[in-house]
């Protein structure tokens, strides 16, 4: 699969962390993946993950000014994208079909394609703005994919508990994942 991976500047830098190791063991699922960065991402990056070992991933990194991206045409065929975390304010932008830079063109790209977008809403509590943004993406053919863990599987670090969000984003945007699924007794 061809993917795009946004993370905005809302808190949770460790689900766009622990996504991005679990996009690298998918291995031979993943043909391309192209990352996206907004203005604040790498300083929440910086601030919660206290590195900047987004600097070091193996995929091809686009400005989030640059629609000469392959993925900001939908003739470049990419199959998802996955917004992780998402600020309410880049679902705003995307419910409303505003295109203001390329995080959310390839989305608006991803959508009119018919492909598949899962965003990972990180905010909490919603007001009734985010709830009908997020009506508004889901009826475009979005997925929306809160940041909420789950506890079922007994995590015992942070990176397995946020796995239990990326793990579901992944498998949302079409990816076979080996992690924990309900009913079934697996080693996380």
């Amino acid at each position: 699969m061809k993917i795009v991976i946004g993370v905005t500047g809302a808190s949770g830098a460790i689900y766009a962390k622990v996504l991005f190791d679990s996009i690298i063991k998918l291995g031979s699922q993943v043909d391309e993946c192209g990352v996206l960065f907004s203005e604040n991402a790498r300083q929440v990056w910086n601030y919660e993950l206290g590195n900047s070992d987004f600097t070091k991933l193996p995929f091809q990194s686009y400005d989030i000014n640059d629609f000469y991206a392959p993925f900001a045409s939908g003739s470049a065929g990419y199959d998802a994208m996955i917004i992780c975390p998402c600020s309410m304010g880049t679902l705003g932008r995307i419910a409303s079909g505003v295109s203001n830079d390329l995080m959310t063109r390839a989305a608006d790209v991803v959508l009119k394609e018919r492909r598949k977008l899962v965003m990972v809403v990180r905010e909490t509590p919603y007001s009734l703005i985010h709830i009908n943004n997020m009506k508004a993406v889901t009826e475009a053919g979005g997925i929306i994919c809160p940041a909420t863990p789950s506890f079922y599987s007994k995590p015992e670090t942070f990176e397995k508990l946020a796995a239990t969000v990326t793990d579901r984003a992944l498998s949302l945007a079409g990816f076979k994942i080996a992690g924990y699924h309900w009913g079934e007794t697996t080693d996380r």
